[in-house]
């Protein structure tokens, strides 16, 4: 059997000009990136704006597990199968870190016969978008501390600095450095750390700008600090906005490429949503829906993390109202949930199943708590056994939501069909009434409570003193207003990874609540979350090389 690397450098591919042209996209509105990749220009972007909207279809999935869910893969199945049955349907998706690609997950641009290509790019460099909001969030770092090097005419209190630098790689050792070391010459010594950079600010606010003009003034709103009376310090304060959105000026372009099909695809932007809000960028996703009648995106992890923040946060910013979520499960990943060991995941256990369904059911109650109609798409494995779907089956419709077994790994288009003519019965006869789960009008503690009653199923929040205390402050200042973006643990429900399937009884605890100001939301941290991921023992990087043809191995 093929590898996914195998599979995807034996592809077909058609120059990207070709691509376009399906989707209505002439070569004067490409920006190219060699034969296969091509940027959008901005002015293609704003003559499309009178387009009529497609429908916007949300890919989510369960509590992601070692066992794997394939949330990616079955969405870029799902608009293959789409296509194939007549349809024009596009694909809006994130870019994948280096950060993943080289430590557990390896690739991230699907799988099987339902790939991105060319698959090496899009994992590696690609158009080079994480490197830019790399360079211009180290350079808002540069410039604060040069700030306070050169006199600190701003009054910046050094114990209160919360801009932060980033490299796109897993590097713990980062996490918590001391800078400006060696001497006068050398800055004002300091606390600091690395985040990943697709935890920055910088990578929220492209994700969320709606033009360039929106993201300068994101970028100049971010806060970087606080002076010693306590007032926040922005990038606008350090005179660093001008050059940060010149940095930036490309990377805000959306990306297109194709899949194994040519169906196809954006790929823009990508924050992780146990971090920060992840998902792919506006300006991709409104890129897909003025251009194809149905446009297929996804959100990070499960969909108590992407999907809520998707709902809560981008479509609220983006006046977006999306039309049908799909929720990705496997069996195999459902046995875990229910208390069975990686190792015995290929015998039947219908016991297991059954309570690991508990999660499934959530996460269909959640979806249905945003007045919107769901399917759930079973990714198929060989080792499920007729009773097993039987039984997912039984429970789902219980639950009044339909369930379609894909295949799209092992077949691509054909092997989505199933779930394509079923979500397009949903769109037919289910209307979709959109509304977010929490006014923006509640207090900071009730719309994280909201989210933790109500999405996570928890029995209460916990927040530490200077939680409290910031978020006295924040309102204060007038910031009481904002979305709440939770980064959480994704393995569970909870903000404890071991807890698996649906726990009770459990509480949430937030020890930090940081103001996003340019991406509009307050981040609430929660449990052990780390903005910088660490390396395994075993690293993906290991198994990867490339031989003197340029042929990749080991990358996916």
């Amino acid at each position: 059997m093929l590898t996914d690397v195998e599979i995807a450098q034996s592809a077909k591919m058609k120059p990207i000009k070709e691509i376009a042209q399906k989707v209505g996209l002439d070569e004067d509105d490409l920006e190219l990136y060699g034969k296969y990749k091509a940027k959008i220009s901005l002015e293609a972007i704003s003559k499309l704006k009178n387009n009529e909207d497609g429908k916007l279809i949300l890919v989510t999935a369960i509590n992601p597990t070692p066992a794997g869910e394939g949330k990616t893969t079955t969405m870029i199945g799902l608009s293959q199968a789409l296509n194939k049955l007549g349809k024009k349907s596009v694909v809006a998706m994130r870019e994948p870190s280096l950060g993943p690609c080289f430590g557990v997950k390896g690739g991230a641009a699907g799988g099987g016969y339902a790939q991105v290509v060319p698959m090496e790019d899009i994992n590696l460099h690609f158009t080079g978008d994480i490197h830019a909001i790399t360079t211009a969030n180290n350079l808002i770092a540069a410039m604060l501390d040069n700030s306070i090097q050169q006199g600190n005419p701003l009054d910046i209190d050094t114990r209160q600095i919360v801009w932060k630098r980033v490299v796109d790689l897993n590097d713990r050792a980062l996490r918590h450095i001391v800078v400006g070391l060696g001497g006068k010459v050398n800055g004002v010594p300091r606390e600091d750390g690395f985040d990943i950079s697709v935890a920055s600010e910088v990578m929220a606010i492209l994700c969320l700008a709606t033009s360039l003009e929106d993201l300068k003034a994101r970028a100049g709103r971010m806060i970087v600090a606080y002076n010693h009376a306590g007032e926040p310090v922005t990038v606008n304060d350090i005179k660093a906005t001008g050059a940060v959105t010149l940095l930036l000026k490309d990377a805000i372009k959306p990306n297109l490429v194709q899949t194994l099909d040519h169906t196809p695809v954006f790929v823009h932007g990508g924050p992780f949503a146990n971090i920060a809000h992840g998902c792919n960028s506006v300006m991709a996703t409104q890129l897909a829906m003025k251009l194809g009648d149905y446009a297929i995106t996804e959100a990070g992890f499960g969909a108590d993390l992407g999907a809520e923040k998707f709902l809560d946060i981008k479509c609220r910013q983006a006046e977006l109202s999306p039309d049908a979520v799909v929720i990705v499960a496997t069996v195999r990943a459902l046995k875990m949930h229910g208390g069975v060991a990686k190792k015995d995941l290929n015998e039947e256990n219908l016991d297991a199943l059954r309570a690991g369904i508990e999660n499934l059911e959530k996460h269909i109650e959640n979806i249905a708590k945003y007045n919107l109609p769901s399917i759930v798409a079973i990714n198929a494995f060989p080792t499920d056994t007729e009773a097993e779907l039987q039984l997912l089956n039984e429970i789902c419709q219980a639950k009044g939501v339909d369930v379609a077994i894909s295949k799209v790994w092992e077949k691509g288009a054909e092997g989505g069909i199933e779930l394509a003519e079923k979500l397009l019965d949903i769109l037919a006869k289910d209307e979709a009434h959109f509304a977010p789960i929490y006014s923006l009008d509640l207090p900071i503690a009730d719309k994280i409570k909201t989210i933790a009653k109500e999405i996570y199923g928890a029995d209460d929040v916990t927040f530490s003193k200077k939680v409290l205390n910031k978020m006295k402050k924040y309102e204060s200042q007038g910031l009481g207003n904002l979305p709440i973006c939770v980064a959480k643990t994704q393995y569970s429900l909870s903000d404890d990874p071991t807890l698996l399937g649906k726990p009770s009884g459990f509480k949430v605890t937030i020890s930090d609540l940081i103001p996003n100001t340019g991406a509009g939301f307050l981040v609430a941290i929660s449990g052990d979350i780390m903005r910088m991921p660490g390396l395994p023992k075993v690293p993906a990087a290991v198994n990867m090389d490339i031989d003197e043809e340029g042929k990749i191995v080991g990358l996916f």
